[in-house]
């Protein structure tokens, strides 16, 4: 494992959630490579600062993400989180290389 990713950990744990809303905690942390704890952790401060709403479903949670919010830090304001889970988690999975745009509209 590399000493260090271009990521964070909380946007790894929003990009888990994105692609699983209903991801268990034990799940979050595992793909991560964090503890159960520090994934609790991150939930909490993500839940805290409005970038994700908790419903229970069952005995389980539901995330949602708020995609509207900017990021954090003062250089990266100006741009929301859902552009970033747009680059890594697409709604609409791009076209395979080789392919023009109309072909891949009408697959």
């Amino acid at each position: 494992m590399p000493d260090w990713t271009f990521l964070t950990n909380h946007a790894h744990v929003l990009l888990c959630i994105a692609r699983d809303p209903g991801i268990r905690i034990r799940d979050v942390a595992a793909r991560v490579e964090i503890t159960e704890r520090a994934a609790q952790r991150i939930l909490a401060d993500l839940t805290a600062a409005g970038y994700l709403t908790a419903t229970r479903e069952g005995r389980r949670n539901h995330y949602r993400i708020n995609p509207a919010l900017p990021l954090r830090h003062p250089l990266e304001r100006d741009h929301q989180i859902g552009e970033i889970l747009a680059v890594f988690h697409p709604a609409q999975p791009p076209a395979p290389a080789g392919t023009s745009d109309q072909a891949a509209v009408s697959a």
